[in-house]
């Protein structure tokens, strides 16, 4: 194999001016960076306000910010059957 004189262009030569940017300066490489980035912040965000405003549950599996309903072995059965009896509106 030859190898090329001094006077003969090398192959980083003739590459686009593009290629010789550093990776910051890649108007593309910014635009897939903050897209990832606001997803990230976004969810971070989500997981906050999740957290903060979480709905407490009592032992019994009724939130609390629902009225209070009598609780007995027979109540999700009646709570069905006044709901079903209740005309509609």
């Amino acid at each position: 194999m030859q190898t090329p004189s001094p006077q003969t262009p090398s192959a980083i030569d003739s590459l686009p001016t593009a290629a010789l940017l550093p990776w910051w300066r890649v108007g593309v490489m910014w635009l897939v960076v903050g897209g990832l980035g606001v997803v990230v912040i976004a969810s971070f965000a989500l997981l906050a306000t999740a957290v903060r405003h979480a709905d407490s549950v009592d032992p019994h599996g009724v939130t609390a910010t629902r009225a209070a309903v009598p609780t007995s072995p027979t109540s999700p059965a009646m709570q069905a059957r006044n709901h079903s009896a209740t005309p509609a509106r």
